[in-house]
């Protein structure tokens, strides 16, 4: 009913009844756009800014609520106003719409949102489009960014004659920035236009490389005058065979040191060697010719036309720079005119150094001669590696000359480096030198001896030299295919204390005696039992009795005894507890000899006063057996039991257990009897 009373009805707030309509609540979108339609009419109002005012809120309902871009285009074509135009516009670039946003400000000469306006032309590329939209906006607006999108825009649509027309014109535009931009787009005639307009001329000169206007190029480069745009043109000329052009260039770049190896690598690159060397022989004419072109050109000679080089050396001498021009000769292997320039240069050690490396240039009596007045000592160890290599049978008359110049473990180094032969060949000089007791010495020949199968050597060498890393030897010999080497092994493994080791090598190659004396030698209880017990499970019984009897004295009776009873051993275990029980024999010996007791006659004074003193018989006292003397006493004493009250002996003299005074208790008597009591006596 609402669309109804809306077009009956006249007398109502139109603006108010309309956003009623619109409230989320309501969304009666159609009926407020049909109010806001009929207020604008001329015959609900007479005032023009009001009717506007509705159009422009119809329209609002048409792009902000329906989201009908079509129907509101259709509506402000019907209406034709300006601020619905502008409207329609915002609404257009919302929705991504650039071209139709752009002609809807046009139509509505807004140029307000010409920023969001030129971002989305260039988003969409519309450069065409968006033209007529700049020119309305620079009517009323001098801005930079429209100068600058419109010349853009030109140089995108090629529209050259414009631009240039543009920018000969009075504008407030960035040239430079929009001149960069074209020309990393490859808009090249474009960019030359712009670059022109401002005299740049070292992007102009680029604009003309890429647009393969080489002369102009050239005459750009001119007026730049600068290295860095000569070289470019140069280049560009090069590549595209403009050999002329290109040495007009080029000369203009050698004139700074700091270039020359760009130029003398672009030519190569593309293998015009002919043309850099012509160059570079203009470039010694040149007024301002620097030392870095005859040194080039010295090196390219070197390269391309060696028969050149040794004239050109002695003529430029004094404008060469030595060092680059030897290296550029030894690359190119021509030694004589090196060693010419060292000579000249003064510089002994390089002449040496070249002789010791190139054999062409090598005269040994020179050489030698030469060699020990070196300041530098690495030269002496290079001359080792040359001797080695070129000439190996002066190799000793050369060690004879450098014996106390030259560190002994870098030349063994060195002749490891070599190959196993450089070892053998300096076999005699290690000899000479090992007295050093050095560690490379060692183990080189160590190394030798093995390769050589020599062990009687090599137990000879890691017996008197000791200067090496024996567990890395012994490691290597655990592997050894020859019985004597892994013994060896077995054996150095026992010299620094890895028993373990050692014994498990020896076990493995069943050197029974060889574990044994390891075992012996280390002295450890643990190390020899676990050496029994493996002869026990393995049934080496004599090895089991041998072990026994080598590491007598680090092995517990208890666990001989154990093991043998456990494996029935008995008869092996007899010589361990024979020798065990004499130990012990003479141990007591020793002992007896340390506790001897008085004198027998002092003894029998002892005896008879401590007798005396018991009192008799009673009450627990010491009897004696009937009729028998004390056997084992001194002088005996009356047998028979002696009634109580006729003596007795006194104990006073005894200690605890009744033991004599200084006799330890539980202690031997002097004839074998234990706790103190001699034969035939009883309590």
């Amino acid at each position: 009913k609402v669309a109804s009373y809306i077009d009956q009805l006249d007398n109502f707030d139109a603006k108010d009844i309309a956003l009623i309509c619109v409230s989320e609540s309501h969304m009666l979108y159609e009926e407020a756009f049909t109010i806001y339609v009929k207020f604008a009419k001329p015959e609900h109002t007479t005032d023009k800014e009001e009717q506007i005012e509705m159009q422009v809120l119809a329209m609002g309902v048409l792009v902000d609520y329906m989201k009908d871009l079509d129907r509101a285009k259709t509506f402000a074509n019907q209406v034709d106003e300006k601020p619905v135009w502008s409207k329609l516009g915002n609404a257009q670039l919302e929705e991504k719409m650039a071209a139709d946003a752009i002609l809807s400000f046009i139509s509505a000469e807004d140029a307000s949102e010409y920023v969001r306006v030129c971002a989305e032309a260039n988003e969409a590329e519309i450069y065409a489009e968006v033209i007529p939209f700049l020119k309305m906006a620079r009517k009323n607006l001098q801005e930079n960014l429209l100068d600058t999108e419109l010349i853009y825009a030109y140089a995108k649509t090629n529209n050259l004659t414009d631009l240039e027309k543009f920018v000969n014109g009075p504008n407030v535009a960035n040239i430079q920035n929009i001149g960069d931009r074209c020309f990393s787009e490859g808009l090249y005639n474009a960019s030359k236009i712009l670059f022109k307009s401002i005299n740049n001329n070292s992007k102009l000169a680029l604009c003309h490389i890429h647009l393969e206007e080489y002369r102009e190029a050239v005459a750009a480069a001119s007026l730049a005058n600068n290295v860095s745009t000569w070289k470019q043109v140069c280049f560009a000329c090069l590549k595209a065979s403009e050999f002329r052009l290109a040495a007009t260039c080029g000369l203009e770049v050698i004139k700074y040191p700091d270039h020359v190896d760009d130029v003398v690598t672009t030519y190569s690159d593309l293998g015009h060697f002919d043309h850099l060397v012509s160059l570079f022989e203009q470039g010694l004419g040149l007024e301002d010719a620097h030392i870095g072109i005859f040194t080039e050109l010295g090196i390219l000679y070197t390269k391309h036309v060696p028969e050149k080089v040794m004239e050109h050396c002695k003529v430029f001498f004094s404008k060469l720079n030595v060092s680059k021009v030897v290296r550029a000769c030894e690359r190119a292997r021509l030694f004589k005119p090196a060693v010419y320039l060292y000579m000249q240069d003064k510089q002994a050690d390089s002449a040496v150094k070249t002789m010791s490396e190139h054999s062409s240039a090598f005269d040994n009596d020179l050489f030698l001669d030469a060699i020990v007045k070196v300041r530098n000592a690495e030269i002496m160890y290079k001359a080792v590696s040359f001797y080695l290599t070129m000439h190996p049978m002066l190799f000793t008359r050369l060690m004879e000359v450098l014996e106390d110049h030259v560190d002994h473990s870098r030349v063994v180094n060195q002749l490891r480096r070599t190959g196993d032969w450089a070892l053998q060949l300096g076999q005699a000089y290690m000899k000479t030198v090992q007295k050093e007791n050095l560690s490379a010495v060692n183990e080189a020949l160590n190394e030798l001896y093995i390769e050589d199968e020599d062990y009687e050597s090599l137990r000879k060498s890691i017996d008197k030299f000791q200067n090496f890393n024996m567990i890395a030897l012994a490691s290597k010999l655990a592997t050894h295919e020859l019985l004597e080497f892994r013994r060896i092994s077995a054996y150095v493994y026992r010299c620094n204390k890895k028993w373990s080791q050692s014994i498990e090598l020896s076990k493995n190659d069943r050197m029974w005696k060889d574990c044994i004396d390891t075992a012996n030698e280390s002295a450890d209880e643990e190390t020899i039992e676990d050496l029994l017990r493996f002869f026990c499970e393995t049934s080496e019984k004599e090895c089991f009795c041998a072990a026994l009897y080598t590491c007598f004295s680090h092995v517990r009776p208890d666990v001989a005894i154990e093991l043998g009873w456990l494996n029935g051993y008995h008869h092996f275990i007899m010589p361990f507890l024979v020798q065990n029980m004499r130990q012990t024999y003479e141990r007591l010996q020793v002992l007896e000899k340390r506790t001897q007791p008085p004198k027998e006659e002092d003894a029998q004074d002892q005896i008879a006063q401590t007798y005396g003193q018991l009192g008799g018989f009673g009450n627990g006292m010491l009897m004696l057996e009937n009729g028998g003397g004390m056997g084992g006493m001194p002088g005996g004493m009356p047998g028979g039991m002696m009634p109580p009250g006729q003596g007795g002996i006194d104990m006073s003299g005894f200690g605890q257990a009744g033991m004599p005074n200084g006799m330890p208790p539980g202690g031997m008597m002097p004839n074998g009897m234990p706790g103190g009591m001699p034969p035939n006596m009883s309590m």
